[in-house]
């Protein structure tokens, strides 16, 4: 799996390459970004097609070098919270594979990224960060619609559907 980092991200983490790397897994690559919020460090997650989006809120320093295992943790905690069947999660899990850090970014996720921030600050606006469950978070922000190069799509339903198509069940 490759998450792609913008720059603010990638001066906390270990080991980004600046060139890019080719991605193998068939679920995707995904692109995260590091926010600020109530003086807390956090990474907000995107999904490259689906657009699906998960937090990750109050990082500590030592976080980041576990980025990699948090992001898998919370991804499949949220397929569980979908009632995915647990061999097509064992899959899923499977199917990341390790994770690599890039520096290429694509200008599309990102601005899909900014509107998930947006959505994200009215979402948690009267609760302080750290007492956000980034389970509850992320289920609720992908239940919201969103576009995509000017096609509207809903990012559960399409990450549901990559899981589904990737494992071949209908």
């Amino acid at each position: 799996m490759i998450i792609h980092c913008t720059q603010k991200l990638a001066a906390k983490l270990p080991n980004v390459s600046m060139a890019p790397i080719a991605e193998t897994s068939p679920l995707g690559s995904w692109h995260a970004h590091l926010l600020h919020y109530d003086r807390r460090q956090c990474v907000l997650f995107c999904h490259d097609e689906s657009r699906y989006c998960l937090f990750l809120p109050g990082l500590l320093k030592a976080d980041f070098a576990e980025l990699g295992r948090l992001h898998r943790e919370l991804f499949l905690a949220t397929l569980v919270a979908l009632n995915v069947p647990e061999m097509l999660i064992n899959r899923v899990a499977l199917a990341l594979g390790p994770v690599q850090f890039d520096r290429k970014t694509d200008r599309s996720v990102l601005g899909s990224l900014r509107t998930a921030d947006i959505d994200l600050s009215w979402l948690i606006h009267e609760t302080h960060v750290l007492d956000c469950d980034p389970l509850a978070v992320a289920l609720k922000l992908n239940e919201r619609p969103t576009s995509v190069m000017g096609k509207w799509i809903d990012p559960e339903k399409v990450m549901l559907a990559r899981i589904k198509q990737m494992n071949g069940v209908e």
